[in-house]
């Protein structure tokens, strides 16, 4: 019973990650990205938002994809998946760090 109630939160975390990863891609709602939370008031006028939008969107998107598959492994019992999950966590911080460079580069 356990084992199901925590998977109900992880798939329910999945979700909210997955509505935040479209509302990204669709660029709107509230930009949740470090570079323009601590933006100023000024830079945040003058930035082109879309590069951002798009890399909170994708990070959203393998975060939405790490809870589904950690609520899956749980419900089926296969350990196995942790590695699929250990990589896409390691994958979703290289992504933003060389995306992050890649902005930083191209301003």
């Amino acid at each position: 019973m356990i084992k199901i109630i925590f998977a109900i939160i992880l798939l329910s975390i999945a979700i909210l990650s997955f509505f935040m990863s479209i509302r990204s891609f669709m660029q709107k709602g509230f930009l949740f990205n470090n570079a323009y939370i601590y933006a100023s008031k000024k830079e945040r006028e003058s930035m082109n938002l879309k590069p951002y939008y798009h890399q909170s969107a994708i990070v959203f998107l393998i975060i939405g994809n790490i809870f589904s598959l950690n609520a899956i492994s749980i419900l089926l019992n296969a350990s196995w998946i942790t590695y699929i999950v250990i990589s896409l966590t390691i994958s979703a911080v290289i992504y933003a760090i060389i995306s992050s460079i890649i902005i930083e580069k191209n301003k």
